[in-house]
């Protein structure tokens, strides 16, 4: 059985970015329809003692679908703060070596997360050789499926921002990247610097070894109220 990630901070906390309306409805109505949707699924199948990274990289149709929209919820809101800080160490060294400069990187995911056709999200990742890009997904894909270390994304799904902004998704994204949690980032991309998770071929488990790690820096790191 998969449960439902606590919010890692208050429904008021990030506003006037993203209203106490928009997080009911985003976290309390679509997020957590993945998760009710995914444990309907999945109850009496092979899948149902498996951590949801193991769903993810085992299974297709409505079971990945679901299993990788609450991955994708769940890390999004973990990159999400009330104040935006900076990169720090080897991150930021690591996105002024591949961008140029944070500035570079800004104007790059913004015109990303703009034109993404349609339903998705825009990610900033680490590939298997080390290097830093940005990715577009659509739907309910996930860098997890491609051996690709998630840095940090954003939501672009309308539901994220349609009662906020309306139709300005630019806007969003100019907001979004005001409240990105640079400390959380900085976090991953140092932790995951290793050569067990970053490597010239990918490893074959590196979707539970990062969900583990994940859950290790976010243990007790968040305020919730």
């Amino acid at each position: 059985m998969i449960t439902l990630t606590k919010l890692p901070f208050a429904e008021n906390v990030i506003e006037p970015f993203l209203s106490a309306e928009t997080i009911q409805c985003h976290y309390g109505k679509h997020h957590t329809g993945y998760v009710n949707k995914l444990n309907e699924l999945i109850k009496g199948t092979e899948f149902d003692k498996m951590s949801l990274a193991a769903i993810i990289r085992g299974a297709d149709g409505p079971i990945f679908n679901n299993a990788a929209q609450i991955f994708n919820h769940s890390f999004y809101w973990s990159c999400l703060g009330e104040n935006s800080s900076a990169p720090e160490g080897k991150l930021l060294e690591k996105i002024d070596n591949d961008f140029g400069s944070l500035e570079a990187l800004k104007e790059e995911f913004i015109k990303m997360g703009t034109t993404l056709f349609g339903s998705g999200w825009v990610w900033l990742v680490r590939e298997p050789k080390g290097e830093l890009m940005i990715k577009q997904t659509s739907n309910a894909h996930t860098p997890l499926s491609s051996n690709l270390i998630p840095i940090f994304v954003c939501d672009v799904w309308e539901h994220a921002y349609y009662i906020d902004y309306r139709n300005a998704r630019p806007d969003y994204l100019k907001e979004f990247w005001e409240h990105i949690n640079w400390e959380l980032a900085s976090q991953i991309y140092a932790k995951t610097d290793t050569e067990l998770l970053i490597g010239v071929e990918p490893c074959s488990d590196i979707h539970d070894l990062f969900c583990q790690l994940l859950d290790e820096i976010q243990a007790g790191d968040r305020v919730t109220s």
